[in-house]
């Protein structure tokens, strides 16, 4: 790929944000998925709903959604776009919560990076709400880790 490949720099080299303004608006569609892994007892405690700061996966989900709002403010180059719709989609397995978040817009760009941003705060919430119950005798966290962070779907539809 040479520079001139850059879209997002001038010939100067400088960086500047895509202009998208030619572009027809599209129906768009992406999807994230992460996970957290966790101990085998903390995840027993978020589906018992025991967990003292309050209901994780309900909290998370706002997170993730607020995330998705306003990814163009944390992203610099990424435009504000109209979301149209997200959705979140918990499971939680024996030493896991997976997070899928998937966002539509009808617009002049994709929404990858949205997606993106609401999988990975809404991990971030859930580390945050069960950080007591996860930590070790020496105050550390062996178990917990936010991995396999990756957008799962991608697509565009002509209006």
């Amino acid at each position: 790929m040479s520079d001139d490949d850059l879209t997002h720099t001038t010939e100067d080299g400088d960086v500047q944000m895509v202009d998208v303004g030619d572009k027809p608006d599209t129906a768009r569609r992406a999807v994230a998925r992460g996970r957290i892994r966790l101990t085998e007892s903390t995840v027993a405690a978020i589906r018992a709903d025991e967990i003292g700061k309050g209901d994780v996966l309900a909290t998370a989900r706002v997170g993730a959604i607020q995330a998705v709002k306003h990814t163009w403010e944390t992203i610099p180059m990424c435009h504000q776009i109209p979301i149209t719709n997200v959705e979140t989609d918990f499971s939680v397995d024996q030493d896991a919560v997976t997070l899928d978040v998937a966002v539509e817009t009808t617009g002049k760009t994709g929404c990858e990076m949205e997606a993106l941003e609401g999988v990975t705060t809404g991990l971030n919430v859930v580390w945050d709400m069960v950080k007591a119950a996860e930590k070790d005798a020496d105050g550390q966290y062996p178990q917990t880790a936010i991995e396999d962070v990756r957008v799962v779907e991608k697509e565009k539809r002509a209006r």
